[in-house]
């Protein structure tokens, strides 16, 4: 059911052949956090929200770097965070073939999910899925929209050569959720300073492995244990 979406192209350059360096802008998170807060900013985060939970097509890139990074500073941010409908969720996915009824049960189900995580990937994914199968075909390119846009976030903010250079993440599940995409299966996981290093076969790429920034989900971790 995962999707290969347009970024393919950008991500297998920079992992498989490394042919060509690409630009990539590291998050300013404090100067994000100013923008966010701003009422009088275009990436005011309420309004910003807003028109996410709206499925609004028009937002753009940069838009979508202040939703994703900005969510570090949202009050609801918890970088362990995982659905309240996960068990109920089980039961579709693990479904040979789903019933035309059980649709909006799962869109249901997901949107509830998303309430409170609205960058859970999986489920978006999965959302845009199941509104194609119900023939909403508008739905479905909006949601998958979102689902491009928060994926093209993350790829912009690094190269994930080196820890420096990392992938900003806010959870576990994204950095899985990218090598699922591509189909790089990842043969173990390391933490390496404020970066998770996943790596691969060895020899297989150019590179053996490729490193997420979880700085924001430490510094999350660290707050909740005060």
């Amino acid at each position: 059911m995962i999707k290969k979406i347009l970024f393919l192209t950008i991500f297998i350059v920079a992992i498989k052949t490394s042919a060509q360096e690409l630009t990539f802008v590291i998050p300013d998170y404090k100067t994000i956090e100013k923008e966010i807060q701003d009422k009088n900013s275009s990436f005011y985060y309420p309004v910003l929200m807003e028109r996410l939970v709206k499925n609004d097509t028009l937002l753009t890139h940069e838009d979508y770097r202040h939703l994703y990074f900005g969510y570090a500073f949202h009050p609801k941010y918890n970088a362990f965070w995982s659905s309240p409908e996960d068990e109920k969720l089980r039961t579709f996915y693990d479904k040979e073939t789903l019933d035309t009824k059980d649709y909006d049960k799962i869109i249901t189900l997901i949107n509830n999910s998303l309430e409170s995580f609205p960058f859970d990937l999986k489920q978006i994914n999965y959302l845009s899925y199941i509104y194609h199968l119900k023939g909403d075909e508008d739905l479905a390119k909006k949601t998958s929209f979102k689902f491009d846009n928060i994926v093209g976030a993350i790829l912009s903010s690094g190269d994930g050569k080196n820890c420096e250079t990392g992938f900003h993440v806010l959870h576990i599940d994204h950095e899985y959720m990218l090598l699922n995409i591509f189909e790089i299966p990842s043969k173990g996981q390391a933490l390496v300073g404020n970066c998770d290093y996943l790596s691969f076969e060895k020899g297989k790429y150019k590179v053996d492995g490729i490193y997420f920034n979880i700085e924001k989900m430490l510094e999350n971790e660290a707050k909740m244990l005060k």
